[in-house]
């Protein structure tokens, strides 16, 4: 009797080398591939060795996305992040939400920001066999200066234990930050360089850090063995990020030349994440509290992301991709792959280019590294199998119809939607209106009501 397996593949396809085989096969044994390429070149097998055929499917590596938040719970409001559902829920919800995520065709996540130690548990769980889901490699809570991006309550509320930010005050306090974390057995540390509260512009936003402060906190995470990840919006952030050597950054929306000088010789990695500008700017609608404030200042973002992003490709930047899954806009499941789109539109890479940054450039920034992002004897089996070529259109992977299957370490994924699911009331902040009727308002509303 023999564990291996042979999958067939109707063209076996390699985002690294952008290479194609047609009529090609794989050989699996356990969770790992021990051969690939054409079928005609196959070695021997034994005669009961078990075939599934998807020699109609196109067949690549399994996704990869590097920003998603598993404990938002397709947040709403700032506070859905941080004040409603207990820290044991959102683990649990989060459980399920990965799950989401790798029936979509994602085999690996990172988790850049979690509460309380959230995604760490769904990543052991995974891990442990306890449950069906993609690989998760993940941060603790995301570590910033007052006023950074995540001290969005008044000073008098400050920070709550079961927030997704950790606010520190001295360099000291951020190194034993990130020892604690260490400790707690993250994957990489998370930096926040600046925050709406810094922004005395739509322009320029003021960094968290001091670049000596920057230097010292990632010296201290790489001297842990952990890579470093920003969120850094503005030119300021991106440049004291590149200069202190960070792995990689996020957004880098407004980087100016300076900084984008900085990131090149550091060789510093950017994940731009468009997908929440361009989903922000198309769903939101008139009767959302956020119009028309937010989906402008988006637009203007994404205007200007387009420009520095494109220099940035142009000057030979590493690029990684991600989705930032777990927002009320950006739900698990749903729209991760219209970032690859995203980074063709506004970016201008090509289709063979963002399914290579979604594959093995992602990869390189997972905790399993040259485990995964190819189908080459000796990695995992983790597998895409699509009905339709991306290659020749991206937008197949959106189509949940296009998903002809999904294997994580050589098993079939369970593609069955979960219909069950429902949302608690307690899962978010309680809001009763959205305007203050005055006699005005309510004349203009209701005419009749007012007089």
């Amino acid at each position: 009797m023999t564990d291996q397996t042979i999958i067939r593949c109707g063209t076996l396809y390699d985002p690294g080398s952008a290479s194609r085989i047609s009529d090609g096969a794989l050989v699996v044994a356990g969770d790992r591939i021990i051969w690939s390429g054409p079928t005609d070149r196959m070695p021997p097998m034994a005669p009961e060795t078990r075939v599934i055929d998807h020699g109609d499917g196109f067949v690549m590596p399994g996704l990869v996305d590097v920003h998603v938040h598993l404990s938002y719970g397709e947040a709403k409001t700032e506070e859905d992040i941080d004040l409603f559902a207990s820290v044991e829920f959102r683990a649990l919800r989060g459980m399920e939400a990965a799950q989401r995520i790798l029936r979509a065709g994602y085999t690996s996540v990172c988790d850049p920001t979690t509460s309380g130690r959230v995604s760490l548990a769904i990543r052991d769980a995974v891990e442990a066999g306890l449950f069906p889901g993609p690989r998760v490699t993940c941060s603790g809570r995301n570590i910033s200066s007052p006023q950074g991006l995540v001290d969005w309550y008044p000073t008098w509320i400050g920070v709550p234990e079961t927030s997704i930010g950790q606010i520190v005050h001295s360099v000291a306090e951020g190194i034993d930050a990130i020892r604690l974390q260490v400790k707690d057995g993250v994957d990489f540390i998370k930096l926040s360089m600046d925050g709406d509260s810094m922004n005395p512009s739509s322009i320029r936003l003021a960094c968290a850090f001091r670049q000596e402060e920057v230097d010292q906190l990632v010296d201290e995470a790489h001297r842990l063995g952990r890579k470093v990840v920003v969120h850094a919006r503005g030119g300021d952030g991106v440049l004291h990020a590149a200069r202190a050597g960070v792995d990689l950054i996020f957004h880098a929306s407004y980087m100016d030349e300076v900084a984008l000088e900085a990131v090149v010789e550091n060789g510093c990695a950017i994940c731009p994440t468009l997908s929440l500008l361009v989903n922000t700017i198309e769903f939101t609608q008139p009767h959302d509290p956020s119009w028309p404030n937010l989906v402008e200042a988006h637009k203007h973002e994404l205007d200007a992301a387009s420009r520095n992003l494109t220099r940035a490709r142009e000057a030979g930047v590493r690029f990684l991709i991600g989705s930032e899954a777990g927002f009320a806009v950006t739900p698990y499941g749903e729209w991760h792959a219209r970032e690859l789109e995203n980074h063709m539109k506004y970016i201008g890479f090509s289709a063979e280019d963002v399914l290579r940054q979604a594959t093995v450039e992602n990869a390189w920034f997972t905790r399993d590294g040259d485990d995964i992002g190819a189908l080459l004897a000796g990695k995992r089996a983790d597998m895409l199998v699509l009905s339709a070529d991306p290659t020749r259109d991206i937008r197949v992977l959106l189509d949940k119809a296009n998903i002809a299957a999904v294997y994580t370490g050589g098993q079939a994924v369970d593609l069955s939607p979960n219909l069950a699911r429902r949302r608690l009331p307690q899962e978010y902040s309680y809001a009763m209106w959205n305007s203050v009727y005055t006699r005005d308002a309510v004349a203009a509303l209701m005419p009749v009501a007012a007089e």
